[in-house]
């Protein structure tokens, strides 16, 4: 016991010592150069600022409903990045009626494509609910990495999306967003209005700068608001997620007009749609874009572009052409390091590559002294069909397009049909999980093809197996089974196996074709539920995972 005490009082301190390098993909090679994605992984609709060292780089994504939401990840180089934080714990935080409500899963809808600014030692993010408003969040003493303000609601309302400040060299604030065709029922439009100078409320009325109704333009959205030599820039994807490209904007008055041109593209590159995020000049004298692909089920992944002002106007990659290889950003850093993805569960605290499907209720699940992370059966409503709705899964994003991610597991149950195991989650799913059956485990493959329009669950019972472990009391006794469970990602296909001993695996159900969320890429991770309301709750406990070629 003083052993594990004296081992969770050093593990914060190893972990912020120490950085991880992934197995499956690292960008960096070694020798000056880097391959993109630089973050194989689904941050959509990145945006990108620099701190005041002008040497620390801060990346914040999409969350969605996700929670934590609002992911914050660091670099010093542009191209290894790890995650530090979240600058939301709830949807929304301070606004009891919107916390419950996004207690309950809500597929697609919340944090839409934030942007993230440092001004006068505050780092803000702002973005767009499109059925709530326009909402900024601000660091506590200017640290992105330490525990956020509760969110500010800036403009109440439906159908925004895509916000992004510009503090001018006056001190005033405007405030440019695109619009959701699905609340608002138009689209293709940029606005621009000035907000108080704090920035946390409209002070001037709307005034659409952009129109891309109509014509190739179509389809703008996701603006970024800048200001170079004079000249109001605003950067913005057109052309539709998949097919797009990204323009350039400028005008002598942040209301316009603006003159425009395509400075991104796929030409003749396999990198479709390269578009949508943010923009960095450095300390360096160096410019770059970090923007998202989209890779359908596999979400959409981060790349880094070289930019070139030297016509006046941004041309980004290699003569408007995404780059696959190219040198690094120049940098004082030199540490290789990714995106957390293995999990040894030590922490007393759950790890950040980690998202919950709604705003967390401690029922969900916990870590435990004992170097596991405890996940306690959800009980599922009489009439879903599915595990659609479930809140209480604990995910994360796919790190590569090829992985294994092998799980060691305890499932305990105290009644018949409790349940748990991994999960491959979109809006296609598939699970191989242990559920109790009488006095033994069934292992199961659970799959859905369309679970988003509340399709039936197929089930396919793949072996029986005795319990490793029984509770030798009559006081409320479980059963336990102890198992390894893995899931194998190859060209967006997932392939199921098990293990009693964690060295020998059987190939087990059917292959499973990924299937992306909804805006989101699908994601793997634990699940435990049940269907019975009165007994009670069982658990999973996972003792680790790991992320391996």
């Amino acid at each position: 016991m003083r052993k594990m005490i004296c081992l969770l009082a050093i593990l914060p301190m190893m972990a912020t010592a120490q950085h991880y390098k992934s197995q499956v993909w690292s960008p960096d090679n070694g020798d000056g150069t880097y391959t993109n994605p630089v973050i194989n992984a689904d941050y959509s609709d990145p945006d990108v600022c620099v701190g005041p060292s002008g040497e620390d780089y801060y990346l914040t994504a999409s969350s969605f409903q996700c929670i934590p939401g609002l992911p914050i990840l660091h670099s010093r180089d542009l191209v290894n990045w790890e995650i530090v934080g979240h600058a939301l714990t709830s949807l929304y935080s301070g606004d009891q009626e919107l916390v419950q409500h996004f207690s309950n899963v809500q597929h697609g809808n919340g944090v839409w494509a934030p942007s993230i600014r440092y001004h006068d030692g505050e780092f803000y993010i702002y973005w767009g609910d499109p059925d709530h408003g326009v909402y900024m969040v601000k660091s506590k003493g200017g640290d992105p990495a330490a525990k956020w303000e509760d969110p500010v609601c800036v403009i109440s309302g439906k159908g925004y999306i895509d916000t992004t400040p510009l503090w001018d060299d006056d001190g005033r604030c405007y405030l440019v967003n695109g619009w959701a065709n699905s609340r608002a029922k138009f689209a293709s439009v940029l606005t621009v209005r000035e907000l108080s100078a704090d920035g946390t409320r409209p002070i001037g009325q709307p005034v659409i700068v952009f129109d891309g109704n109509g014509n190739e333009n179509h389809t703008c959205e996701g603006p970024k608001f800048y200001k170079r030599d004079g000249w109001y820039w605003i950067m913005c994807p057109a052309g539709g997620v998949p097919t797009g490209f990204q323009l350039a904007m400028r005008s002598k008055s942040p209301y316009g007009p603006y003159e425009h041109k395509v400075v991104l593209a796929q030409g003749k590159t396999n990198i479709n749609g390269p578009h949508q995020g943010g923009w960095i000049h450095t300390k360096y004298g160096e410019d770059w874009f970090l923007h998202f692909q989209d890779k359908e089920a596999y979400g959409r992944v981060v790349h880094l572009q070289p930019v070139d002002w030297t016509t006046g106007w941004p041309v980004m990659g290699e003569n408007g052409e995404p780059v696959t290889t190219y040198k690094k950003p120049q940098s004082s850093g030199n540490t290789i390091m990714n995106p957390v993805e293995s999990d040894e569960f030590n922490l007393p605290e759950v790890g950040k590559q980690w998202q919950w499907q709604a705003n967390y209720d401690e029922k969900y699940g916990v870590p435990t002294a004992f170097g596991t992370f405890r996940i306690y059966t959800h009980k599922l409503a009489e009439e879903w069909k599915n595990l659609f709705l479930v809140p209480n899964m604990l995910l994360q994003k796919t790190p590569a397009d090829k992985f294994t991610a092998t799980a060691k597991l305890r499932m305990t149950s105290k009644a018949d049909g409790q349940f748990g195991g991994i999960i491959m989650m979109g809006l296609d799913y598939s699970a191989l999980v242990l559920r109790r059956n009488a006095s033994n485990f069934q292992l199961v493959q659970m799959t859905c093809k369309g679970a988003d329009k509340g399709k039936q669950q197929e089930e396919t019972i793949i072996a029986t197996l005795k319990p490793t472990e029984e509770d030798q009391t009559t006081y409320r006794p479980g059963i336990h089974e102890d198992i390894y469970l893995r899931l194998t990602v190859n060209d967006s296909k997932v392939r199921f196996s098990y293990s009693s001993n964690g060295k020998k695996f059987k190939d087990c159900g059917k292959e499973f074709q990924m299937k992306e969320g909804k805006w989101i890429g699908a994601k793997f991770g634990f699940i435990a539920a049940e269907s019975d309301p009165k007994c009670d709750r069982g658990w999973l406990e996972a003792d680790w995972l790991h992320v391996m070629p």
